[in-house]
């Protein structure tokens, strides 16, 4: 009998399995798969077309319908004409991990484990391995067929089934080679919200990861994690008739110059994990199932590990304040807020130069702040100008480039204007955080595709754009007035797994545009957005215009999580939710509507507790500072108003 690879299994868990059948009669299956807490299953057969199909349920309703399975590859057709030839017995996954970027510090991930092997009629094998965990289930594909020298992906047939009654809240992804100087696809669209499942997007490239839906009283979000470079980064394609979501594939121009498109490898071919988390909305927020399920962290000095929060004059000065004189003073401001970092943007070497950058590195550490420098990552892949520029494309020029910021005492790199999703642009962006970890730097990648769990394997990457943020709230009017609604979406999307560098918080004005949002909603996505370096917009001037509560509230904010809790939310409406460090609970909310809301908020995690309460004054552009207490409280929040609310 041929045995699955049980390969993905971690070394300590990796036993021999028996088979627990050898065969099965088209159309029947085996018995479902369940989470450690039986709420979850996810039962496999091989369907009467001789296709492998799935479905997904949750106490024994159905959440995923029956939903195909399958690769393709050149010279293997293991989508059609599938036998089983055996299923595992069921094996306990127990991972523990840290992460100094995510919604919690300490993680444990438990999960029930199968693998099935089916083979096509020429005797061609796949292993499709499981795991149901209490927030969701996974999958991933393995090839092993040594008698393929090379295996060369051609198309993934996965689906993802919802009832026609379900709702989804998608992103657009974005044409290659469109937008500013072509540097599409950034993951920089607006969200449709709350639209009929099988609405086919407005863009023919599909949807990107990860993708919100809610069938029943069910909460679901799509995405993949455990990216290794060898693989094609996913998205949803376009249509998705009858409510069928079928996994697409990069366009054509998403490659580094030469390089490849699509996945290929000459010993096993392993697929990223297609993410299933499912529950309520709480157990979505809470969940850590993206991470989960991403690679263990590579080496890099835990002392070298320092998420923070960085003073930033691009945001609203642009292209003129990336001067000297001008990131002086913005390195005094960090200073003067208690922050750790300063960036200093694009042209700085044309404006500032390496020497005096070493310059400012130094002034910046006299001061107990890091400098960071921006790098545009691109060579012939898009129409940027913006330097230092095609400094990074190979294994040599990083090696050199990052050893001469570290002995300047620069702290990271921001590197931008990627050019998309094919399997070579993920290889680099891999080879570029291997190559600044080598190095001691800190990472955050701009004009970038989603993390899918990159935080966990790599600890040096602090964040990644991969949203439409604040930038683009500074440019036009529309975005700005967008926006409220945009970041009440986020929490649960965009921003559920991954760090994200929206780069918020203005209080004052922004040029040329009418602010959209209160003090208070600005203030609270400062604890509501999760990033690994949290870049504030704000100038030191607008701050200047900030009571003393804000600005200490801002100075004492912390830089990690340990833990955190949904308290009330509805995507593209409102999110309220707290975040715990050491002892002290953070709670933030926002209100993403155009009238006010009125919230009943279960607060009895903090019974007994007294709190302050920073939120909307009777202005814009106040804040009024109050006493809260924990338990049960009804909150009205105004229009694209917001709170924090800290118990210490």
């Amino acid at each position: 009998m041929n045995k699955p690879n049980l390969a993905l299994i971690p070394a300590a868990l990796a036993l021999v399995a028996p088979l627990a059948a050898a065969t099965s009669p088209a159309g029947m299956g085996w018995a479902p798969l369940l989470s450690p807490d039986r709420h979850i299953s996810v039962a496999v057969r091989i369907a009467l077309d001789k296709t492998l199909e799935y479905t997904v349920a949750r106490d024994g309703k159905p959440v995923i319908l029956p939903s195909r399975l399958g690769l393709r590859l050149e010279g293997a057709d293991l989508e059609h004409g599938l036998a089983l030839a055996g299923v595992s017995s069921v094996q306990p996954i127990a991972e523990d991990y840290e992460l100094a970027t995510a919604k919690k510090r300490h993680i444990s991930y438990r999960a029930n484990q199968q693998v099935v092997t089916v083979r096509n009629a020429r005797g061609q094998s796949m292993d499709v391995a499981f795991r149901v965990s209490n927030d969701g289930v996974a999958l991933r594909y393995l090839v092993r067929e040594p008698d393929m020298a090379t295996k060369r992906f051609v198309a993934e047939a996965t689906s993802f089934r919802f009832d026609t009654a379900a709702k989804a809240w998608l992103q657009p992804m974005s044409v290659a080679q469109t937008g500013w100087s072509n540097t599409n696809p950034s993951y920089e669209e607006h969200y449709r919200y709350e639209i009929p499942v099988g609405t086919p997007s407005p863009l023919p490239s599909g949807w990107v990861f990860p993708a919100l839906f809610k069938s029943g009283d069910t909460w679901v979000a799509l995405t993949e994690a455990g990216m290794d470079g060898s693989w094609h980064a996913a998205c949803l394609q376009a249509d998705a008739k009858g409510g069928i979501y079928r996994i697409g594939t990069p366009m054509a121009a998403e490659v580094v110059p030469g390089g490849a498109l699509l996945a290929e490898s000459r010993g096993t071919l392993t697929s990223p994990w297609r993410v299933i988390a499912l529950g309520s909305l709480a157990t979505l927020v809470e969940s850590t199932l993206g991470t989960d399920l991403a690679l263990p962290a590579i080496a890099f000095d835990k002392n070298k590990v320092a998420p923070g929060h960085a003073s930033w004059s691009w945001a609203l000065l642009k292209d003129d304040g990336t001067v000297f004189d001008v990131q002086k003073k913005f390195i005094d401001y960090a200073a003067d807020m208690r922050w750790d970092y300063t960036l200093v943007d694009a042209d700085w070497d044309r404006k500032i130069g390496y020497d005096k950058l070493g310059e400012l590195a130094r002034y910046a550490a006299s001061k107990n702040v890091g400098l960071l420098a921006w790098y545009n990552s691109s060579g012939d892949w898009n129409k940027t100008e913006y330097s230092p520029k095609s400094k990074l494309l190979t294994h040599e020029q990083r090696v050199a480039e990052f050893a001469r910021l570290a002995g300047m005492g620069v702290k990271g790199v921001k590197i931008d204007f990627f050019g998309g999703d094919g399997q070579s642009m993920i290889r680099y962006y891999v080879d570029i955080l291997n190559d600044a970890a080598a190095a001691g730097l800190l990472v955050n990648f701009h004009g970038a595709t989603l993390p899918r769990g990159w935080s966990r394997t790599y600890p040096n990457l602090m964040t990644m754009e991969a949203v439409r943020g604040l930038e683009f709230t500074t440019f036009e009017q529309q975005d700005q007035d967008a926006v409220a609604r945009h970041a009440s979406v986020l929490p649960f999307a965009r921003n559920l797994f991954d760090p994200m560098d929206f780069t918020p918080m203005v209080f004052g004005d922004i040029p040329k545009i009418r602010r959209a949002t209160r003090n208070g909603f600005e203030l609270a996505e400062s604890v509501l957005f999760l990033s690994g370096i949290q870049h504030f917009a704000e100038t030191p001037e607008g701050m200047a215009t900030a009571p003393g509560y804000v600005k200490e509230f801002l100075r004492t904010l912390p830089r990690s999580w340990d833990d955190v809790k949904f308290v009330a939310g509805y995507p593209g409406r409102h999110a309220v939710i707290a975040r715990r460090a050491g002892d002290a609970w953070y709670v933030a909310g926002i209100n993403g509507d155009d009238k006010d809301a009125t919230l009943d908020l279960d607060l009895a995690f903090l019974a007994g507790r007294e709190g302050q309460l920073i939120g909307d004054g009777a202005g814009e552009r106040e804040f009024r500072n109050a006493t809260i207490r924990g338990g049960a409280q009804r909150m009205t929040i105004k229009a694209h108003g917001g709170f924090v609310a800290v118990f210490k």
